[in-house]
C-alpha cells in the first residue's frame, strides 16, 4: 500500500489570535496520537523567503498508512470536531493530498 501525504494550507481571517492557531495544530497534533493510520503530522507557520504563499500564512502535512487510513480520518467524529471548532477562523483553504 502507498502512503497518502495530506497539505493543507491555511489563510485565517484576519484579527485571528495567535493563541487560537496553535490551539488548531495542538487539536491536529492530537489527533495523530488518537485516530489510527497517522504516521506522521507537522504543522507551522510560513517560513520561505520566496514570498509564494499568496497570503497563506499556516500549514500541515499528514502523513497516512495508505488511502484506506486517509479516507477514515477525513470523516471520523475527532476530525469533524476539529474542522467545525476551527473553520469559522479560516479565511480560505487549500487541501492537497498524494500517494508515495
Amino acid at each position: 500500500m502507498r502512503k497518502v501525504h495530506h497539505m493543507v494550507l491555511l489563510k485565517f481571517k484576519p484579527g485571528t489570535p495567535p493563541s487560537r492557531i496553535a490551539d488548531l495544530f495542538a487539536a491536529l497534533g492530537r489527533l495523530k496520537q488518537t485516530l489510527p493510520g497517522i504516521v506522521h503530522y507537522s504543522g507551522g507557520p510560513y517560513a520561505s523567503p520566496e514570498g509564494m504563499n499568496q497570503g497563506f500564512s499556516h500549514g500541515f502535512l499528514m502523513t497516512f498508512t495508505g488511502a484506506p487510513a486517509r479516507d477514515a480520518y477525513l470523516t471520523h467524529e475527532r476530525h469533524e470536531a476539529v474542522k467545525q471548532e476551527f473553520l469559522p477562523l479560516v479565511e480560505n483553504v487549500v487541501a492537497f493530498d498524494f500517494e508515495e
